[in-house]
């Protein structure tokens, strides 16, 4: 049996984000897998830089994570009601690559935020930026980790009601991945 292939994104490159931290609770909720972290660390989307030079090396692994991947994770901040630069550069570089990477993928989002709705707008923002790409996102249960600044115990999810709702969220990922259950 299969353990899966796990990619986490977290749309924040700060090293001690909230959010990376949830992508790591989500691999760990997932396991058993072969868990990857992405590196969201690329130029600035540049037409001018893609026609003289083509796909950077570091989008193309990016896009060939996504499409060897099981399972896709994002956690996204929320930043001025939308998803982060990063993440969204990252989406419009890798919808350039070849092989349309997130065609039926299954894709679980989630968010941690500073405020009390715990990254609502975020979702939503993300949600409507992959439209286009056709991933299979997982409707449910929407992991939207509030005030995540009290919600963490060093590197893990504290809070009960949030580690209950990303390990179903974690699970409902595996089965729609044809996954078998931990």
């Amino acid at each position: 049996m299969s353990s899966g292939r796990l990619l986490g994104i977290s749309g924040s490159l700060r090293a001690a984000s909230f959010n990376r931290k949830l992508v790591r609770e989500a691999a760990r909720l997932f396991y058993p897998s072969e868990f990857t972290e992405a590196d969201l660390r690329l130029p600035l989307y540049d037409g001018d830089l893609e026609t003289a030079e083509g796909i950077p090396g570091s989008v193309q692994l990016l896009a060939d994570q996504i499409a060897t991947a099981d399972a896709v994770v994002i956690s996204t901040p929320e930043y001025n009601k939308a998803i982060s630069g990063v993440l969204k550069n990252a989406l419009d570089w890798v919808s350039r690559t070849k092989g349309g990477p997130w065609n039926r993928k299954p894709v679980a989002i989630m968010s941690a935020a500073a405020g009390r709705a715990g990254g609502e707008r975020t979702q939503y923002s993300l949600r409507l930026c992959m439209v286009p790409f056709r991933p299979r996102i997982l409707q449910g249960p929407e992991v939207l980790v509030a005030q995540a600044g009290d919600q963490f115990e060093g590197e893990s999810l504290a809070n009960p009601f949030n580690v209950k709702a990303l390990a179903e969220l974690m699970a409902d990922l595996r089965a729609e991945a044809g996954l078998p259950p931990v």
